[in-house]
């Protein structure tokens, strides 16, 4: 019975948790500008509060790449496959 070794993941090093990170942050920062918005600066956007739906919709996006980092982790080959190949 063969046991087979853990599979190695990108972890932190995955470009997509890193994705997801910067949009949170830049999310997060334009929420809160959106919901402290005056009167005054909405109605410079047509009546429309651009800082709160663009800061709530990177907070989406953040959220969707980071549960597709949990889901569908990266798989980092090891490198023992690769010095056998090489040998032979």
């Amino acid at each position: 019975m063969a046991t087979e070794t853990p599979k190695r993941t990108a972890g932190a090093f995955d470009i997509r948790l890193i994705i997801a990170v910067l949009f949170f942050l830049y999310g997060l920062v334009l929420t809160v500008l959106g919901a402290t918005a005056s009167a005054e600066d909405v109605a410079k956007a047509a009546g429309m509060n651009i800082n709160l739906w663009s800061g709530l919709g990177m907070l989406v996006f953040a959220v969707g790449f980071a549960l597709w980092v949990r889901l569908r982790p990266l798989i980092v080959p090891d490198g023992s496959t690769e010095e056998s190949a090489a040998e032979h």
